[in-house]
């Protein structure tokens, strides 16, 4: 038995959105939390299998977990015990791999099984093991699980190869409780940072430079509990956002930060999108012609590789050729294959997708093969002829929260049914 999405095709969008707290954040945060020495309240948590996943894992670890009401957590490690985390929920997400650095920064020891997450291609996490190891930790890795000890950590000067998001947020949470002063340089300057950063800061920590390209962190003695809200989700935002060009008459989009969307609004005005952008929010009037754009996906502030893949389905309705080179994840280009299926005129190169539009789509059964995949596929749904029919959706559910939902409220046919 399997739960799918339907989506039937060809029914405008219509009313206001409110986006959720941002995924990419918040399973940051969850870990972040145990190295306070108080209970922290986090605001505007999403509910997404995620953190289902990682509070699992909080539980392992003998944090107490409460769920006040919608999007409303209190952790509480006060009596938290560092066990092995060797949980099948470790293997369900990608994040599960903060845990390392949270740890490693509160107990000077960690013993954890590889993580999860969607395959997009190779996700080394060697940058976290070489960022712990230069604060003084050892690093073994025996039968898929990591054990990670030091008898002291101590502030140093840290290179990233590769200004990883994963890497610089696992470090500063490593060395938030080391002697001395850490800097990590050529770090990522994704929005996430700045809110994980927000978070420990508001504990006792002392991080500075969070959001450039240059984070210093002096090492703490006691970090305390605190309540803190989640910044807006902005691959959420610029998913509905995309929805909204594809499908809408007019939509309104809330509780957004604009400026964290500027490379897919700047996109989309190229492309023709009537939009009126306002201090959080965004008004999409849908309807007018489409013109195709080439997009390169770059770290943050650059076009977000999360949102080539629901972008791509738009772009099968603009007016001549669209190309995408992806720099991140070369290999991101599964839903390609599925959106041919649904009739897009599609060729994938190295790296890199043409899109020949307009070309009319047509519902089929596809499968999301990771969760921005997904995204993309309900995109091509609301746009396809007929009933499209989405399997895997627990892709999506990892990372949107109750999706079908805000689309339905809009006025999308969207439904869920279990089939053999």
């Amino acid at each position: 038995m399997e739960e799918v999405f339907k989506i039937e095709g060809g029914h405008q969008l219509n009313g206001e959105v409110r986006i959720s707290g941002a995924k990419n954040a918040t399973v940051a945060l969850i870990p972040a939390s145990i190295l306070a020495n108080g209970p922290v309240t986090i605001c505007g948590v999403p509910d997404i299998a995620d953190v289902e996943s990682l509070s699992t894992l909080l539980e392992e670890l003998n944090v107490a977990v409460v769920h006040k009401d919608r999007g409303h957590l209190i952790i509480d490690p006060t009596e938290m015990v560092n066990r092995p985390l060797e949980h099948p929920a470790v293997t369900k997400l990608r994040a599960s791999y903060y845990f390392m650095g949270a740890l490693l920064g509160k107990y000077k020891h960690v013993k954890i099984k590889m993580s999860g997450g969607c395959y997009l291609g190779p996700r080394p996490i060697d940058l976290h093991l070489k960022g712990f190891e230069a604060l003084g930790a050892k690093v073994d890795y025996q039968k898929g699980c990591y054990t990670i000890e030091a008898e002291e950590l101590i502030g140093t000067k840290i290179f990233l190869d590769i200004s990883s998001v994963g890497a610089t947020i696992n470090i500063m949470m490593a060395a938030v409780y080391a002697k001395g002063r850490t800097t990590i340089e050529n770090a990522a300057k994704e929005p996430e940072i700045i809110d994980v950063a927000t978070l420990l800061n508001k504990m006792g920590a002392h991080i500075r430079g969070a959001g450039t390209n240059v984070i210093t962190i002096d090492g703490v003695d006691h970090l305390s509990g605190c309540f803190h809200e989640i910044i807006p989700d902005r691959i959420e935002a610029g998913t509905f956002i995309i929805m909204a060009a594809a499908a809408a008459k007019e939509m309104k989009i809330t509780n957004i930060i604009p400026q964290h969307l500027e490379s897919l609004l700047s996109k989309l005005q190229e492309m023709g999108v009537d939009m009126e952008v306002d201090v959080d929010s965004v008004t999409i009037r849908g309807g007018g012609k489409l013109q195709g754009v080439d997009i390169k996906t770059l770290p943050y502030p650059g076009f977000a590789t999360d949102l080539q893949q629901p972008l791509s389905a738009l772009l099968t309705q603009a007016e001549g050729k669209s190309t995408i080179r992806e720099t991140i994840y070369p290999e991101r280009f599964k839903h390609c294959i599925e959106l041919q299926r649904m009739g897009a005129d599609i060729s994938v190169g190295q790296g890199s997708c043409t899109i020949e539009g307009i070309t009319p789509l047509y519902g089929d059964r596809v499968t999301a093969t990771d969760l921005r995949c997904g995204a993309s596929l309900v995109v091509a749904g609301l746009l396809a002829e007929g009933v499209t029919e989405i399997h895997e959706i627990y892709h999506i559910e990892r990372g949107y929260d109750d999706l079908d939902g805000k689309l339905r409220a809009l006025g999308a046919n969207i439904w869920r049914e279990t089939i053999e």
